[in-house]
C-alpha cells in the first residue's frame, strides 16, 4: 500500500483568501488538506469522512464553529479539533475547550503555530485510538508462548520470518490447523517497523458473509437497517500497522475482488459511503488450504492471491517436528501446572512422539491441559493422555494406525465431540476451526449426535 498516510486536516474558514492561504500552506507542510467555507458543509465533512484533525473558526456562515464541535463530538470517531477566531474572549475559550477542543487560537497567528498544533493534535489522536484498541483487545489476550524448536526447516522458517518483517509487502503463511500461523504472523509484525501501530486480526472463516464487509471496511450511518452511526472498519484501524486476515481462504468471492481493489489503490469505501477511506497498512494473509488449487477451481482470484502471496512462509506440521513435541510439551506443562508442575512420564513422551497430531500445536496444548487435571502423584502416563486414535483392550495402540490423513481428522473430530458432550461450541474451539466448518465436517462424516437416556 501506500508508503506513507498524510495526516488529514479539515479547515473550516468563511474568510476565502484566508483559508485559500492556510490550506496552500497546510498542503506545502505535506497534509491532506479539505477546505470549506461555512459551518454546515464543515459538519457534513465530517460526517462523511474521517478527519485527524480539524481547524473551525468561530464565526461563520449557517453554522458557528462552537456549535459544529459540539455535534462533531457526538461523532464515534471525531477529529481533534482546534478553534480559530478574530476576536476571542476568555469565555470563549473556556466553552470551546468544555466542548472538547484540543486547543484555541487568535487571530492574527504565524503558520509555524498552526503546523505545530496540528501535529501535536494529530499525535494525541494517534495515541487515543491506539489505547482504545489495546483496551478492545485486553479481554482476547492469550499469553502465547514465542515459537519452541530445534527442528532444523522450523529453525529455518523462523530467520525467513526476520527477513521478512523488515520488508512492506504482503505476507502469505500457509500450513495445517494448528501449526502456529498466527504466532508467526505476531512475530513479523512485531519485528517490522510497524510494531508500535496496531496489528489488528480477523478470521474470515468466523465472520458470517453478510457482515464481513462492514467489518473489514466499516459502514455508515443509516448504510442498511441496523446501522445506528459510522462503525469503523478493521482496515482502519489497522492504519499504520498489520492487518492479519486468517483463513483468508473462505472469503466470499465478491469480498476477493473489494480486497484486490484495497490493496492495489490504498483506499475503500465504506459500506454506504461515497467518500475514499486512505490507509496505510501491510497484509499479513493464513491459510491452511491450498489456494492453487482454489484458483484452478474457480473459488480464489489469481491475481488476489499473486498481491497476497508477494512473500510465502510455510509452517511444517507437527508430525514432522517430533524432536520439538518435548519441549512444547514442557512449556505447556509449566503454563498449566502452577507452581509445581507434573511431569511427563517416558513412555508418555513416547507416546507424544509416535501421535500423528492432526491438530497439530494447538492439540497438543489442549491434550496437555487436560492431561494436567487427570495427573496423580505429579506424573503424567500415557493413559492420562486424551488421544485419538484410540487404544485397545490391552492398552496397545490400536490395529491400523496406518492411517490416512482424512480418517485421523475424522477420529480426531469424534474424539472432541463426545468430550466436549457435543457442546459444537466448545468442540470447535478446542480443534481451532470455526462452527461453520464444523457443522460441515459433521456432515461429511456423517457423525450422529447420541440420544440421550
Amino acid at each position: 500500500m501506500k508508503e506513507q498516510t498524510r495526516i488529514k486536516v479539515l479547515v473550516a474558514e468563511d474568510e476565502a483568501n484566508l483559508g485559500t492561504i492556510l490550506e496552500g500552506f497546510l498542503t506545502g507542510r505535506g497534509y491532506s488538506v479539505t477546505t470549506c467555507r461555512d459551518g454546515r458543509a464543515a459538519l457534513a465533512a465530517m460526517r462523511a469522512e474521517s478527519y485527524d484533525v480539524a481547524l473551525l473558526d468561530i464565526v461563520m456562515p449557517e453554522m458557528d464553529g462552537l456549535e459544529v464541535l459540539r455535534q462533531v463530538r457526538e461523532e464515534p470517531t471525531p477529529p481533534e479539533v482546534i478553534i480559530i477566531t478574530g476576536n476571542g474572549t476568555i469565555e470563549t475559550a473556556i466553552t470551546a475547550m468544555k466542548l472538547g477542543a484540543y486547543d484555541y487560537m487568535s487571530k492574527p497567528y504565524r503558520m509555524a503555530e498552526i503546523d505545530v498544533l496540528v501535529r501535536r493534535a494529530w499525535e494525541k489522536r494517534q495515541l487515543a485510538r491506539e489505547n482504545a484498541f489495546l483496551q478492545s483487545r485486553l479481554s482476547r489476550v492469550d499469553a502465547v508462548p514465542e515459537i519452541i524448536t530445534q527442528y532444523a526447516p522450523m529453525q529455518a522458517v523462523l530467520q525467513m520470518v526476520e527477513r521478512v518483517a523488515k520488508s512492506d509487502a504482503s505476507v502469505l503463511i500457509t500450513g495445517e490447523s494448528g501449526t502456529g500461523k498466527e504466532l508467526v504472523a505476531k512475530a513479523v509484525h512485531r519485528l517490522s517497523n510497524r510494531a508500535d501501530a496496531p496489528l489488528v486480526d480477523i478470521n474470515c472463516a468466523a465472520i458470517a458473509e453478510n457482515l464481513m464487509e462492514s467489518e473489514l471496511f466499516g459502514h455508515e450511518k443509516g448504510a442498511f437497517t441496523g446501522a445506528l452511526a459510522r462503525k469503523t472498519g478493521l482496515f482502519e484501524m489497522a492504519a499504520g500497522g498489520t492487518l492479519f486476515m486468517d483463513e483468508i481462504g473462505e472469503l466470499d468471492p465478491k469480498l476477493q475482488g473489494k480486497l484486490l481493489r484495497a490493496l492495489e489503490t490504498g483506499t475503500f469505501f465504506r459500506v454506504g459511503g461515497t467518500q475514499k477511506v486512505e490507509v496505510n497498512v501491510r497484509i499479513i494473509a493464513a491459510t491452511n488450504k491450498d489456494l492453487g488449487r482454489m484458483v484452478q477451481d474457480g473459488q480464489f482470484r489469481q491475481d488476489l492471491l499473486y498481491r497476497i502471496n508477494t512473500l510465502g512462509i510455510t509452517l511444517p506440521p507437527l508430525r514432522d517436528r517430533t524432536v520439538d513435541i518435548p519441549l512444547i510439551a514442557g512449556h505447556f506443562l509449566r503454563r498449566y501446572g502452577g507452581a509445581n508442575p507434573p511431569k511427563l512420564s517416558e513412555e508418555a513422551v513416547a507416546e507424544l512422539q509416535e501421535y500423528s497430531w492432526p491438530g497439530n500445536v494447538r492439540e497438543l496444548r489442549n491434550v496437555i491441559e487436560r492431561a494436567v487435571l487427570l495427573a496423580n502423584g505429579g506424573v503424567i502416563y500415557a493413559r492420562d493422555l486424551p488421544l485419538a486414535p484410540p487404544t485397545n483392550g490391552d492398552g496397545e495402540r490400536a490395529a491400523g494406525s496406518d492411517l490416512t490423513l482424512e480418517e485421523l481428522e475424522r477420529r480426531h473430530i469424534e474424539a472432541i465431540l463426545h468430550q466436549s458432550n457435543w457442546h459444537q461450541g466448545r468442540a470447535a474451539s478446542v480443534l481451532g476451526i470455526s462452527s461453520k466448518t464444523l457443522y460441515r465436517k459433521i456432515r461429511e462424516y456423517g457423525f450422529q449426535r447420541p440420544r440421550e437416556g
